[in-house]
């Protein structure tokens, strides 16, 4: 019989749908973390730490390699990997760490950014499987199993309560909430209503074609996402976007698109390979208004960002 745990066979649950924030006696309701999530194997001695594409991910966060002294048991927990700045996380300087591939940086930054990981669901304790316990049980069972410290820590929910949540949320500026049915189970690598996203701005994954420069130190990016195998343009970000990451992408000379959209005509454009984070605020016509590069992410292929 697969075990889970010994094939590292788990998937993410996700979120089907963005909404505005509700009251519900049968949900609960936690802050969403602005990070990277995973999901973390963890036995005597053992910390597995892996991306939505099961890429193993824990040289990234080396600091992380002691936390399985704070677990009781052998477990696969579910939560995100957080940076803290001033109390909050903060994504650039998380991103920054997951795009790193140097040892010696990535210790340093470890030494004065040090990640943390939040722990929101277990799904697997001592080789048995927990996805098709309710949520409240799992959250029972993740409780005990946890001994906080700096760390790692188990995220906080309320009950019934998701319009206050959200309020304290949006004074704070933090990136929003998750409503969770409190008698879901877990569905492995699917998005689900039973989880639900209340959040300030919304945020959209986009393929990298090109970018122009503007200024001297200004540029702007190309987006696109792919629909039937082919890339189609979806605009631009230029807010957030740094000659940092530009230098990042590599050039190809090719434009990808079937025809040139209009503005581009001093683009220089890049091989297709590189996936971004661009956050917006949410309007009826789904456009990009005032939209911020986020930065890049490694968990998602570029063939995974489609029209939807």
């Amino acid at each position: 019989m697969m075990d889970m745990f010994e094939d590292r066979s788990a998937s993410p649950m996700l979120i089907a749908q963005q909404m505005e924030a509700f009251d519900d006696p049968d949900w609960i309701y936690e802050l969403k973390m602005d990070g990277f999530r995973c999901l973390a194997y963890i036995d005597k001695d053992l910390v597995d730490f892996r991306n939505k594409r099961n890429m193993q991910v824990l040289f990234k966060f080396p600091e992380l390699a002691g936390i399985c002294k704070n677990v009781k048991g052998r477990c696969i927990l579910d939560g995100e990997v957080v940076v803290l700045a001033g109390g909050v996380p903060d994504f650039y300087r998380l991103q920054k760490r997951t795009l790193l591939t140097d040892r010696f940086k990535i210790e340093l930054e470890a030494d004065r950014f040090p990640a943390s990981f939040v722990a929101f669901d277990c799904i697997y304790q001592d080789s048995q499987e927990l996805i098709w316990e309710p949520l409240m049980k799992r959250k029972e069972a993740l409780s005990k199993l946890v001994d906080e410290n700096d760390r790692i820590a188990v995220s906080r929910f309320i009950e019934a309560q998701g319009r206050q949540l959200y309020q304290a949320a949006d004074m704070r500026k933090l990136e929003g909430v998750v409503a969770k049915r409190k008698d879901s189970p877990y569905y492995m690598g699917k998005r689900t209503k039973d989880w639900i996203k209340f959040k300030r701005m919304a945020d959209e994954d986009y393929v990298v074609a090109g970018y122009i420069q503007k200024g001297r130190h200004t540029y702007s990016l190309i987006l696109s996402k792919y629909r039937n195998g082919a890339l189609v343009y979806k605009g631009h970000v230029t807010s957030g976007v740094t000659k940092d990451a530009v230098d990042m992408l590599q050039f190809s000379g090719k434009n990808p698109f079937a025809l040139l959209p209009m503005g581009n005509e001093g683009a220089v454009w890049v091989k297709p390979d590189h996936v971004c984070v661009v956050e917006y605020m949410p309007n009826l016509q789904n456009s990009l208004r005032q939209p911020v590069f986020k930065g890049f992410r490694d968990d998602v292929l570029p063939k995974e960002v489609r029209v939807e």
